[in-house]
């Protein structure tokens, strides 16, 4: 018979207590989508970008130029992204 995790009881907890955790919650998750983006970016940038065999520690000269350009256009892309939520959100 499977245990069921239960909900945690936080009544005895201090209103500091519950902020703080809940700003380390919100921080984790950041981290998170932080995380998967990185890992977006490698995968889509790998996909793109090495196109041959790898035969030694370092990638060729056009895979690194190409892995460079692709990792300028996702920064790029995110600034965008990240100015226009800014805009959307009345903070510019």
């Amino acid at each position: 018979m499977d245990n069921p995790i239960s909900s945690p009881d936080f009544s005895d907890f201090s209103d500091k207590d519950k902020k703080d955790l809940q700003s380390f919650i919100q921080n984790e998750q950041q981290k998170a989508k932080f995380q998967a983006n990185v890992h977006n970016l490698t995968d889509l940038c790998w996909t793109k970008c090495i196109t041959g065999k790898i035969s030694g520690a370092t990638v060729d000269r056009s895979e690194n130029s190409c892995l460079e350009n692709c990792v300028n256009r996702f920064i790029d892309s995110q600034k965008t992204i990240v100015r226009q939520l800014d805009v959307m959100g009345g903070r510019a």
